[in-house]
C-alpha cells in the first residue's frame, strides 16, 4: 500500500492534471482523495471527474464541497457548512490505502492552504507520506517552488520532486531556465513537464502518453532532455 500527496505551488497550477497522469501510471488499484472541493454546487462535476475520464478506472473520494471559489475553510464559513476535520479526512485516506495499491491525495491550491483548521501539510505529517509539488512553468515559479519545500522539508516530509504542471507550447527564456533552475534552489529532482492543454484530451489518448511527462520514479519515462517544447 502507498500513499502519495500532491500539492501546487499555487492555484492553477496542473494539480489535477498531473494527479490524473500519476492515477494512469500507478500501480492498481489506484484511489484519488479530494479532501475538499470548492467553487463546484451539488451534482456538478468537480476535479475528480475530471480524473476519473483522463486517469480511467480509479476509485475517488470527495469529503466536503463548497460553492464558492475559496481557500476551503473560508468557502466553508461562508456557506454556513461544516469545516473538513483532520481526523476524519486521514482516516478516510487510511481506508482508502487499506483497500488499494495507490492512494493519492490531491490538495486544494497550495500546500498551506487551510483544508479546515489543518492544512495539506498537517495531513502529510500525520500520514507520513511523501508530497509531490506541481509547480508553474514562468516567472515566479522558484521562489514559490523552494519556498514549498522548504515548509516540507521544516516538518521532516519527503519531496519526491517537482513537476511542472503546464508546459507552454512556445517556451521563453523564464521557462526554459527554470527547468535548470528548479531542482538547483529547491534541492529535489525535477521530475516532469507536463504539457500546457493535456487535460482537454480524451482519456485513451492522455493514458497513453502520460508516461513521456513523468519520471521513471513516478511510473513514466521522462528526462530532462525530452521536455516538451525545448
Amino acid at each position: 500500500m502507498s500513499i502519495l500527496v500532491v500539492t501546487g505551488t499555487s492555484t492553477d497550477v496542473g494539480k489535477t492534471v498531473v494527479t490524473a497522469a500519476l492515477a494512469a501510471l500507478a500501480p492498481g488499484p489506484v484511489a484519488v482523495c479530494k479532501p475538499a472541493q470548492t467553487g463546484v454546487g451539488p451534482g456538478e462535476p468537480g476535479d475528480l471527474a475530471e480524473v476519473e475520464r483522463l486517469a480511467g478506472p480509479v476509485t475517488t473520494r470527495e469529503l466536503a464541497r463548497y460553492p464558492d471559489p475559496l481557500a476551503p475553510d473560508t468557502a466553508a464559513r461562508r456557506a454556513g457548512l461544516p469545516l473538513l476535520e483532520q481526523d476524519v479526512l486521514t482516516g478516510a485516506v487510511r481506508a482508502l490505502d487499506d483497500a488499494h495499491a495507490t492512494t493519492i491525495v490531491e490538495g486544494a491550491g497550495g500546500l498551506l492552504v487551510r483544508l479546515g483548521a489543518f492544512t495539506l501539510l498537517d495531513v502529510a505529517v500525520a500520514l507520513g507520506a511523501p508530497v509531490v509539488v506541481v509547480a508553474a512553468a514562468g516567472l515566479g515559479t522558484l521562489n514559490h517552488a523552494e519556498l514549498t519545500v522548504a515548509a516540507l522539508a521544516a516538518r521532516g516530509v519527503d519531496c519526491r520532486g517537482v513537476v511542472v504542471g503546464s508546459w507552454p507550447a512556445t517556451p521563453g527564456l523564464a521557462e526554459r531556465c527554470n527547468l535548470d533552475d528548479l531542482p538547483l534552489v529547491t534541492g529535489v529532482p525535477l521530475l516532469g513537464v507536463v504539457p500546457a492543454g493535456v487535460g482537454r484530451m480524451g482519456g485513451v489518448e492522455f493514458r497513453a502518453l502520460a508516461g513521456q511527462w513523468l519520471a521513471p520514479s513516478l511510473g513514466g519515462t521522462w528526462v530532462r532532455t525530452g521536455a516538451p517544447g525545448t
